[in-house]
């Protein structure tokens, strides 16, 4: 499966995060990956959510948004996100607009998180570069503690 998502976008979210720390190309890349396979997983949620209420349009509310944020406030692009939105889903959902702002708010503020955390295990390995490994650690260690 390829990746939607621009890495660029991603590398923004990470260098936010980061402090004065260096992002390696291939953190965003890992990164991306991520957020797509998150989203994927929050669209199929949301079909199934939609589709018990006997519709085929994803609306924010089905993403567990109550207030959706202005479209132009997200840093994540929506187009790609729209795709990822689909990766999933049936052909014969659609996804209403306010759903890609919300799922674009989401997988940022998910994105966030993760690279909050990536960046704290690039300090603790005492480096001054985000890798692709400390993502990769991330997602180790949050499955260890589910």
């Amino acid at each position: 499966m390829s990746v939607e998502l621009p890495f660029a976008p991603v590398d923004d979210l990470i260098r936010r995060n980061a402090g004065d720390l260096r992002v390696s190309a291939e953190a965003a890349e890992e990164l991306a990956r991520r957020i797509q396979d998150r989203g994927a997983a929050l669209a199929v949620d949301a079909a199934e959510v939609a589709t018990a209420d006997g519709r085929k349009t994803l609306m924010a509310s089905d993403f567990g948004v109550g207030e959706v944020p202005d479209k132009d406030s997200v840093a994540l692009p929506i187009a790609p996100v729209d795709r990822i939105a689909r990766l999933e889903i049936d052909d014969r959902y659609r996804v209403a607009m306010d759903a890609r702002v919300a799922l674009a708010s989401i997988l940022e503020a998910y994105a966030d998180d993760v690279a909050a955390a990536a960046a704290s295990l690039a300090r603790h390995a005492e480096r001054r570069t985000v890798k692709a490994e400390d993502i990769e650690v991330y997602y180790e260690l949050e499955t260890y503690f589910e």
